[in-house]
């Protein structure tokens, strides 16, 4: 069963940081462009089924077909999750994960 994807790009306040985040605009907002973290929420992307709700914070940096991909480790679940950069994200941040951890595939 291929993984289902469903868009929601709405503005939310980070868990994390408290930074207002806006709406992307051009696909699905799945982490806070100030401080790159992201919610433990979704089985399959959108679906909001998880019950987890963990703090995915991110710990590294893979470069492939898709573009910049931040990977994603959750402090309550352990698993990984990948997400790709928002063109608004937190380049500083992003250079940092890059020199820390990268991976080009």
């Amino acid at each position: 069963m291929p993984k289902k994807f469903t868009v929601i790009d709405e503005a939310f306040t980070c868990a994390v940081c408290k930074a207002e985040v806006p709406v992307l605009g051009y696909t699905s907002r799945d982490h806070c462009n100030a401080c790159l973290c992201s919610l433990h929420v979704d089985n399959n992307p959108g679906d909001r089924g998880n019950e987890c709700k963990g703090v995915l914070r991110p710990v590294g940096l893979e470069l492939n077909k898709k573009g910049r991909q931040i990977l994603y480790k959750c402090d309550l679940c352990g698993i990984s999750k990948k997400n790709i950069t928002a063109d608004d994200d937190n380049e500083d941040l992003i250079v940092k994960l890059s020199a820390k951890n990268i991976y080009e595939i």
